[in-house]
């Protein structure tokens, strides 16, 4: 199961659109996952029919249109993986920690919110990972997405993408 990750998408405000390349991905993928500050409603209605499922959480910048159809915690199995999407963890020291504590029966957390990629493993084997944004990278080098597969319940393959200059 190939997953495109997705989160500060701040369409239209930061972009048209998403850029072509992150199009490609989530035509192609089996679950997009995007975890919120989507901005317009718009882009949920177009991902969803150009995707085949899609995940999705509402963020601190989306307002009551988007926080009407999506929840603040999404939670799915994915072939026995246990996934939890949410927005924002808080600050960065401390994240492991509190996020354990907080998603005790979860595999993988994806997170949004500050635009900086992320991938750690809490002491508890919970893994946390954040896309960064393709449309947004404030004070990042580059925008970026991820991707993974998702295998007998386990995240394999995961790869952070850095969309190509002038894409968003």
């Amino acid at each position: 199961m190939r997953l495109l990750i997705i989160a500060d998408t701040h369409v239209p405000a930061r972009a048209r659109t998403l850029p072509a390349e992150v199009w490609a991905e989530a035509e192609a993928a089996d679950v997009v996952v995007h975890a919120g500050d989507w901005i317009e409603l718009a882009l949920l209605d177009e991902l969803e029919r150009r995707s085949k499922r899609v995940i999705g959480v509402y963020g601190n910048n989306d307002g009551p249109d988007l926080r009407a159809r999506l929840p603040e915690v999404a939670r799915a199995d994915l072939d026995g993986l246990r996934l939890a999407v949410v927005h924002e963890t808080g600050q960065a020291k401390g994240r492991e920690a509190r996020c354990a504590k907080e998603y005790p029966d979860t595999d993988v957390l994806v997170f949004g919110h500050s635009h900086i990629p992320w991938d750690t493993e809490t002491g508890t084997g919970l893994r946390l990972l954040n896309p960064g944004s393709p449309t947004d990278r404030r004070r990042q080098p580059h925008h970026t997405y991820l991707t993974a597969v998702v295998d007998g319940g386990r995240l394999t393959e995961v790869e952070l993408h850095t969309v190509a200059r002038g894409a968003s």
